[in-house]
């Protein structure tokens, strides 16, 4: 495709964006001293309300053309955590577990203005690990969760990364080693769109979730284009694993749906099947597509939400 299509495209797709932005509003809540959250939500419409966590190394606006389609249905609660979006790098990562903590308070503190209307809690990946956290401890926190590809991390491969915890190695991790050596600087938008289009975990996403993530996963500084999420917070994720994961998938109460991908890793798919054999309520879901297939096909991942969530409130 030439440049000038390519530039024609980012074009329309950046128009639908801008108009979703329309109907948002952004927030921000301090977590701590030098720790502030920052997100985007919607003008309370009395409509259900939908929490969503995104995956590691994204943002909420990244899912843009997932999203925009389903504020026909939902008010939207944007959380970005530490480091993502623009919130709050601060210095190491806080954990798994202090993460969820502190999106919880921040919802805790919105959740009002939106009325006594059915909340979903929904995240994708990590944001699906957190998810899974919030809704485990504090039951008041959502209705209904929807977990898109979470990373459950099985129980034997908790043992071995608690082992090299223990004894204070480090354990070999491709994508954490991935993350730090990550590029981080392009000249502009259009030289990121050329690099990231068909490459690692952007293979065969849509063209406006591509250039969702080109606007919002991206940030213009005097050194030029770079990252928002910095390649050493994402390292730090992929190092690390969330405390209490297996009792807190069995201790969720609310009815929730485990949406995976068919060519997922082979972990998340088997993780998800363990879920559901040791929750009644988890439902489980497959779609084609990989670890992230809500971005390559937002159309058929709405469906499911939808028919799911309709479903589960009946």
């Amino acid at each position: 495709m030439s440049q000038a299509s390519l530039s024609a495209m980012a074009d329309v797709h950046k128009a639908a964006q801008e108009s979703l932005l329309m109907t948002l509003t952004p927030w921000e809540y301090a977590a701590e001293p030098g720790m502030t959250i920052r997100g985007w939500r919607s003008r309370p419409s009395g409509k259900p309300i939908l929490h969503f966590m995104h995956g590691n190394g994204f943002c909420g606006l990244t899912y843009e053309p997932l999203l925009r389609q389903l504020a026909e249905h939902y008010d939207l609660f944007l959380s970005d955590a530490q480091g993502h979006g623009d919130s709050d790098a601060g210095g190491a990562f806080r954990g798994w577990n202090a993460t969820a903590e502190t999106a919880y308070a921040a919802w805790r503190h919105f959740r009002a203005d939106y009325g006594a209307v059915l909340a979903l809690g929904m995240g994708h990946s990590f944001g699906g690990v957190l998810t899974t956290l919030i809704a485990a401890a504090h039951q008041d926190a959502f209705d209904q969760v929807v977990a898109l590809d979470p990373v459950y991390f099985t129980p034997t491969m908790l043992r071995a990364l608690t082992a090299y915890r223990w004894l204070r190695l480090r354990a070999p991790n491709p994508l954490a080693a991935r993350a730090e050596n990550r590029r981080d600087g392009w000249d502009d938008r259009a030289a990121a769109r050329e690099y990231f289009e068909g490459r690692g975990m952007l293979k065969g996403w849509r063209a406006d979730a591509l250039e969702a993530y080109i606007q919002h996963a991206l940030q213009e500084t005097d050194k030029g284009l770079t990252l928002k999420c910095p390649p050493r917070l994402e390292a730090a994720v992929f190092a690390t694993f969330p405390d209490r994961l297996w009792p807190s998938i069995k201790h969720v109460r609310q009815p929730m749906a485990i949406i995976y991908g068919e060519s997922s890793y082979p972990f998340v798919v088997k993780s998800a099947l363990r879920a559901a054999s040791v929750n009644r309520r988890v439902r489980l879901q497959s779609l084609p597509g990989g670890h992230c297939f809500m971005q390559e096909d937002p159309d058929a991942a709405l469906a499911h939400i939808l028919a799911w969530a309709a479903s589960a409130e009946g």
